[in-house]
C-alpha cells in the first residue's frame, strides 16, 4: 500500500474543548480526527461548519469522512506543554463587558508536532497529495483556530506494509486493543472527537491512546501496519473505525 505522509507542526495550537466553562478554555491534548479533516478540507477549499443552506454535515466532513488516517505523536511520551494564555477582547464580541473589554484565558499546546498519513486509495486522498506534494492551499489551514498557523513539511509517499510487533507507535482507541501495563513504559489517555454525530453535529469522543507499551489485538484481522521506510507501527482509522487488511 502507499501513503502520504508529512510533519504537522506549529509554535501553538488550541483545540477546543466544548465541556468548559466560561473564564477559561481548554484544549484537546492531541490534533483529533475531525479536526485533522477540517484542516485537509481547508487546503481543498471546501466548505465549513457556516455554509448557509447546507443539509446536515459540513462539505469538508462529507467528502473527507471515509479517509483512512494514521496520526503519530511527536510530543515528549506522547504528550506536548501546555501554556495559559491570558489576552484582552475589545472588539464588539465583547461590548457587553464592564469597560467593554473582555478578558479571555485560553490553554495552548507548546511546539505541537505529529506525523500524519492517509492511505491512497480514492480520488479526496489523491487530490490531498497533489496539493501537499505541489505546497498548494485554497484556504489557509491552522491548528484550531486562527491564531495557531500550521507548518506542513517532509511530505513523501511511503510504502506501508504488514506490521509485525504487538506495539504501535501511532495513536488507537482502547476499543480496539488491550494495553498490557508493565514498568517504564508510557501512556497517554484522552477521550478525543472520532466522528460528528449526524444530525446534531456534536462530537463523538472515543478513548484514544498513545503508548510505548504492548498491545493485544481484540480482532483477528492485521489491523497494525508499518512504515517501510521509518519501520513506525501504525494504525489507520476511517468514520467506520479501525482498518483492517
Amino acid at each position: 500500500m502507499k501513503a502520504l505522509r508529512f510533519r504537522l507542526s506549529g509554535k501553538t495550537g488550541f483545540f477546543k474543548q466544548p465541556d468548559v466553562n466560561t473564564y477559561l478554555y481548554y484544549t484537546y491534548g492531541q490534533i483529533h480526527r475531525v479536526a485533522l479533516l477540517g484542516l485537509l478540507g481547508a487546503i481543498l477549499g471546501y466548505k465549513g461548519y457556516n455554509e448557509k443552506d447546507r443539509e446536515k454535515y459540513p462539505e469538508f466532513y462529507k467528502k473527507l469522512k471515509d479517509l483512512k488516517i494514521s496520526i503519530v505523536s511527536e510530543g515528549n511520551d506522547g504528550i506536548f506543554d501546555k501554556k495559559l494564555q491570558i489576552f484582552n477582547n475589545s472588539t464588539a464580541f465583547a461590548s457587553n463587558e464592564e469597560g467593554g473589554n473582555l478578558i479571555v484565558k485560553q490553554v495552548w499546546l507548546e511546539n505541537p508536532s505529529w506525523l500524519i498519513y492517509i492511505l491512497l486509495e480514492n480520488d479526496q486522498s489523491e487530490m490531498i497529495k497533489e496539493y501537499i506534494l505541489d505546497k498548494k492551499t485554497i484556504f489557509t489551514p491552522y491548528l484550531g483556530t486562527n491564531d495557531h498557523m500550521a507548518n506542513i513539511s517532509d511530505c513523501k509517499i511511503v510504502d506501508i506494509g504488514k506490521g509485525d510487533e504487538n506495539i504501535i507507535d501511532s495513536l488507537f482507541l482502547a476499543e480496539d486493543f488491550k494495553l498490557r501495563l508493565k514498568s517504564k513504559i508510557y501512556k497517554y489517555e484522552e477521550n478525543l472527537p472520532f466522528f460528528l454525530e449526524e444530525d446534531t453535529e456534536r462530537y463523538i469522543r472515543k478513548k484514544t491512546l498513545a503508548s510505548n507499551g504492548e498491545v493485544r489485538k481484540k480482532s483477528d484481522k492485521n489491523v497494525i501496519f508499518k512504515d517501510i521506510d521509518n519501520n513506525l507501527k501504525l494504525v489507520f482509522y476511517s468514520e467506520e473505525g479501525i482498518y483492517e487488511a
